[in-house]
């Protein structure tokens, strides 16, 4: 009798841990009207009722029996129940916690992927082996050849702007731009499509007696709304300030106390006014709009003291982009450069973003996305070091890129950026052995980059690479309180948003289908000579 019990006790439980509100996903914002999904929940509940009647009339069975088990066989009885129990509810847990940034990364199978879209999928998609060959191979030669050309002019073309724009500014008043760095596809050797672009961040800071302080999503305060995750905030203080001011301004000293921050003419928090060091109305904080008028009139004025030597035009692509610069020479030819203005955090690699290339909609003010762009192309040549020659992980990226840019050609933009690939990209590094990644390789760890995308969208969680990720090496010298983060869903934008979200699907599963006639038509394209053209004399 105690032992029937027990074991519709262990029923009960199976039946409370299996449902859904008990541990619900994050994806659990799925669309009303999933009929298969409502289905599924139907059958699981139906065959929950069929083991419960089984149970309980199995129970009633055994109260008519006679009890002849022994008092030591009915301890290990129970002993061996208790145990089956702790492994049961172990085994939910961990499945309720599957979406995390280390489970989430397993080869790409059909049957455990997202086909909303229709029945074609990152494992049934046709690929053929020869154009996947033939596109690696000339996209290699065609964008290594042409790259170094096309960064070589960009990086010295920088250095004479900027070097113009600091003998233009008042060195007392104005910010501080210091040199630029390369990020993004361009120097990270994986660009294929056209135009060539160069994302340059370009590092600026206020004018003495001012500093920066920051105060992070991640910090102690943690007063930054949950939308904000990966953002901060940019405070402008005085030398020898803290977050409340001085001590001078706020209290009366009288006229014979002097202040050792201050001097004796300067008047307590006086000098510069918000507007002047670039800050949101009414606070202390940075601006991102105020930057981005402040970078483009010094852009201008730095193009205009120098334009005499260079024989190109050069225009603003995006006026709401302070140094978004489009070059086009006597040939036809265009460069596009993206010069980013950015804060430095600390000492460390990682940089408040005034904008990202290719946001829409960023962050409101006061609100700065934080990039660690830097650490991410030192983690790309931690791999190259270690993975084989001539391995096939740029080669995945290059296509899947590809990939997109050409489908959002052919449907507009959606939910998915090239950021997203890489991200995918790099989870997957981190898990994947090095001798995986060969080129003989390329077919599947190309099935493996789209499975993972998939199913990020089908959970609608992709963590970031870096953030609250232990798998990172050392050496890429990732600052620990990032490292020790909580995760960062780069995919919460599509939990919030379904309409995106349904055009991020529609978008994926059509590139998965559009893949092999564009592999194909591109490659055929690159074989009859089309891209092979004579370098630009320009350049």
């Amino acid at each position: 009798m105690q032992g029937a019990v027990a074991r519709v006790c262990m029923v009960v439980a199976a039946a409370i841990l299996n449902h859904p509100l008990l541990f619900p996903q994050e994806n659990a914002t799925l669309p009303e009207q999933d009929e298969e999904l409502v289905a599924r929940m139907r059958q699981h509940e139906e065959r929950l009722k069929m083991e419960q009647a089984r149970f309980e009339e199995e129970l009633s069975r055994l109260e008519e029996e006679p009890e002849e088990t022994s008092s030591e066989e009915g301890s290990s009885w129970y002993f061996w129940s208790a145990v089956s129990f702790v492994l049961f509810f172990a085994i939910e847990v961990s499945r309720s916690q599957g979406g995390g940034a280390d489970a989430a990364i397993r080869p790409a199978e059909d049957d455990d992927v997202f086909s909303e879209g229709g029945s074609v999928t990152a494992g049934t998609v046709a690929l053929d082996k020869d154009a996947l060959s033939n596109f690696c191979d000339n996209c290699a030669y065609t964008s290594a050849r042409e790259n170094w050309r096309v960064r070589g002019f960009v990086e010295g073309f920088a250095d004479d702007l900027l070097e113009s724009l600091r003998s233009a500014c008042d060195r007392r008043a104005d910010m501080e731009v210091g040199d630029f760095v390369g990020v993004g596809s361009m120097f990270e050797s994986w660009k294929v499509c056209k135009p060539l672009m160069c994302d340059l961040i370009v590092p600026f800071s206020p004018p003495d007696p001012y500093s920066f302080q920051f105060h992070l999503w991640c910090g102690p305060s943690g007063d930054m709304p949950p939308d904000m995750q990966g953002c901060g905030r940019i405070q402008v203080a005085r030398l020898g300030e803290d977050e409340q001011g001085c001590l001078c301004g706020s209290a009366d000293l009288g006229e014979d106390v002097l202040c050792l921050l201050h001097g004796k003419d300067e008047p307590p928090r006086a000098g510069r006014s918000p507007d002047e060091l670039l800050c949101a109305r009414n606070t202390r904080f940075l601006a991102k709009d105020q930057v981005m008028k402040w970078f483009q009139i010094a852009v201008t004025k730095a193009w205009g003291r120098i334009s005499y030597k260079y024989d190109f035009e050069l225009n603003f692509r995006n006026l709401d982009a302070a140094g978004a610069l489009k070059i086009r020479f006597r040939s036809g030819k265009v460069v596009v450069m993206n010069l980013i203005p950015v804060v430095q955090l600390e000492d460390t690699d990682a940089y408040f973003v005034s904008h990202f290339p290719s946001d829409g909609d960023g962050a409101p003010d006061p609100c700065w996305p934080l990039s660690f762009a830097v650490y991410e192309r030192n983690l790309l040549k931690y791999f190259s070091k270690r993975l084989p020659q001539n391995a096939c992980h740029l080669h995945c990226l290059r296509i899947v890129t590809f990939l997109h840019r050409k489908q959002t050609e052919l449907t507009g933009k959606s939910g998915l950026t090239n950021y997203h690939v890489k991200t995918a990209l790099l989870h997957l590094l981190l898990t994947e052995g090095a001798s995986a990644w060969s080129i003989g390789s390329t077919e599947l760890r190309l099935r493996d980059v789209l499975g993972f995308l998939q199913r990020s969208l089908h959970e609608k969680r992709l963590h970031h690479v870096l953030i609250g990720n232990r798998r990172v090496p050392e050496e890429v010298r990732v600052p620990e309180m990032f490292r020790e983060a909580e995760p960062v869903n780069l995919f919460r934008s599509l939990v919030l948003q379904r309409e995106l979200y349904a055009a991020t699907v529609a978008h994926f599963h059509e590139m998965l289908r559009n893949a092999p006639v564009l592999i194909q038509e591109y490659t055929s394209h690159l074989s009859n000579g089309a891209l092979h053209r004579r370098p630009d004399a320009s350049l």
